[in-house]
C-alpha cells in the first residue's frame, strides 16, 4: 500500500519532469489494471483545500472516507485496509467527481453533494444519526439535542455527539452544522477552527 502524501503532486516533487510524467503514467496504468482485474477495493487520493489537505477514499459502492490531515492519513489508510480490504491503491481518477464537487463547495458554487456514499464504517444509532445530517441545510445549524430526536432517540444527545465526532465523511456529510444548544460550536474532527471556517463559508456564522 502506497504511503499517502499531502498532495498527489508532492509524491512527484523530487523527480525530473520526464520522471514525473513516467511515474504518473505508470501509476495510472497500475490503477486502471487493478480496476479492470477487480483487485482494487479501495481507491484513494489527496486534494488541497482551504482547510488543509484532505484524503478521499472510495469503494465501488461510493465515497467511504474523507479525512483531515490531523487524523493522520497513513493511519486512516491502515484502518481502511484493516476494516475493508488490504487492496488499497492510489487511484486519483476514481475520485475525480468527489474532488470536483469539493472544489465547487469550497469555491461557494455548491451547497449539496451529489455523490454515492458507502456508509459501512458506521453502524447502529451512529449510522442513523449520520443519515440525518444532510437534512440540515446549507447555511443552517442544528443542535445535538434536535439531531438525537430526529434520529429517533431524544435522550441520546451524547451518542449523537459521538456519531458526529466519528463521522467518516466530514464536509460531504455535514456534521459541522451541528452545534451545542447554548450556541457553542462543540467539538469537530477537523478542529474547531475548521468547523468555524466551514460555517462562515456557508453563511451560518458571521
Amino acid at each position: 500500500m502506497t504511503s499517502p502524501t499531502p498532495t498527489d503532486d508532492a509524491l512527484l516533487a523530487p523527480l525530473t519532469e520526464v520522471g514525473r510524467a513516467d511515474l504518473a503514467r505508470l501509476r495510472d496504468r497500475l490503477a486502471a489494471q487493478a480496476d479492470v482485474q477487480d483487485v482494487l477495493d479501495v481507491a484513494f487520493r489527496t486534494i488541497d483545500s482551504p482547510v488543509g489537505p484532505l484524503l478521499l477514499a472510495a469503494t465501488p459502492a461510493g465515497l467511504v472516507r474523507v479525512a483531515y490531515a490531523r487524523e493522520d492519513h497513513e493511519r486512516v489508510l491502515a484502518d481502511l485496509a484493516a476494516r475493508i480490504s488490504p487492496r488499497v491503491l492510489r487511484a486519483p481518477a476514481r475520485l475525480d467527481a468527489a474532488a470536483r464537487e469539493l472544489d465547487e463547495y469550497f469555491a461557494g458554487r455548491r451547497q449539496a453533494f451529489d455523490l454515492p456514499l458507502d456508509l459501512r464504517l458506521t453502524r447502529g444509532f451512529r449510522r442513523e444519526v449520520i443519515t440525518h445530517l444532510p437534512d440540515i441545510g446549507y447555511g443552517s445549524t442544528a443542535s445535538y439535542t434536535s439531531l438525537a430526536a430526529a434520529a429517533g432517540n431524544p435522550r441520546a444527545v451524547r451518542a449523537a455527539g459521538t456519531a458526529c465526532a466519528t463521522n467518516p465523511l466530514p464536509v460531504v456529510v455535514p456534521c459541522h452544522r451541528v452545534v451545542r444548544s447554548d450556541g457553542g460550536l462543540g467539538q469537530y474532527i477537523g478542529g474547531t477552527e475548521v468547523k468555524h471556517a466551514l460555517l462562515v463559508l456557508e453563511g451560518a456564522l458571521l
